[in-house]
């Protein structure tokens, strides 16, 4: 364990939306608050494809843990988590290896009080949950060490993530600096929404969503790919969300051939 209680009270703030919670509302969950179904709906008037996006963003998460499992990778570190959905990515990981061992981190409190849901792995594995802010790279090092060893290769998760910190909160220094503590082998595993598809109704939900106090930065694909600088990218590189390894999972439904706004891809660090 990393020292948190899962069971202990937590503070919610619920006067305002937050991206885990309306991420688990897209997704048909539970673990949400009217001010989040609110700011949800206001996003789907917008564009009715936002819960096909969020379904795509976790069958990537899915895909591209096997693709690493498949590589050998046993450790992974997955930022900005979210609510338990089904199946986790230690879930899937751990099908295949049940030695994999899994550090989930998110700032939202009400991730913790489900962590009893995440901490179930396999006996031969580890599954643990750490309450951080991907602004804070020093405290998700510090809390991944007593589990994972950093000497050996880990797979940094940031999926649906990084679009919700701005250059001006350093994003890609964030990113590099977690890297940084990683050793060579280890992957970033990125998705990232984009306005390149669709620039009129992504500039109105970044100026609602920055009007109910939560940041969108939505990266182009060239700005996306500066995550990558310096990694080498695993084939077939940057592409839109769905058509990245397709064959290892199945069609998410409602999802049609047309583009999903958003960008994904897997890069190894030499």
């Amino acid at each position: 364990m990393t020292g948190q209680d899962p069971t202990a009270a937590v503070q919610i703030d619920t006067s305002r939306p937050h991206p885990a919670r309306m991420y688990d509302w897209y997704l048909g969950g539970k673990d949400n608050y009217p001010v989040d179904e609110e700011m949800g709906r206001q996003m789907l008037a917008l564009d009715p494809r936002v819960p096909v996006m969020a379904r795509v963003n976790r069958a990537f998460m899915h895909r591209s843990t096997r693709w690493l499992v498949q590589q050998g990778v046993r450790q992974f570190l997955d930022v900005g988590t979210g609510i338990p959905t089904e199946p986790n990515l230690h879930q899937i990981a751990q099908r295949v290896a049940p030695e994999s061992r899994i550090v989930y981190c998110d700032n939202d409190p009400i991730v913790l009080a489900h962590a009893a849901a995440l901490l179930r792995g396999t006996p031969e594995g580890a599954t643990e949950y750490l309450q951080a802010d991907v602004r804070d790279p020093a405290a998700i090092i510090e809390g991944a060490k007593k589990v994972l060893d950093l000497d050996r290769p880990v797979a940094l998760s940031l999926v649906a993530l990084l679009h919700f910190v701005s250059d001006a909160d350093g994003a890609h220094e964030l990113v590099d600096r977690l890297l940084s503590e990683l050793p060579s082998g280890s992957y970033l595993v990125m998705t990232h929404a984009t306005a390149d598809f669709t620039p009129e109704e992504s500039a109105a939900a970044t100026e609602k969503l920055k009007a109910a106090g939560v940041t969108l930065a939505l990266r182009s694909r060239e700005e996306f790919t500066c995550f990558f600088a310096g990694l080498e990218l695993a084939d077939p590189g940057v592409e839109v969300v769905h058509k990245w390894h397709p064959e290892l999972g199945d069609p998410v439904p409602g999802q049609d051939d047309g583009v999903i706004p958003g960008y994904g891809a897997v890069g190894r660090k030499a």
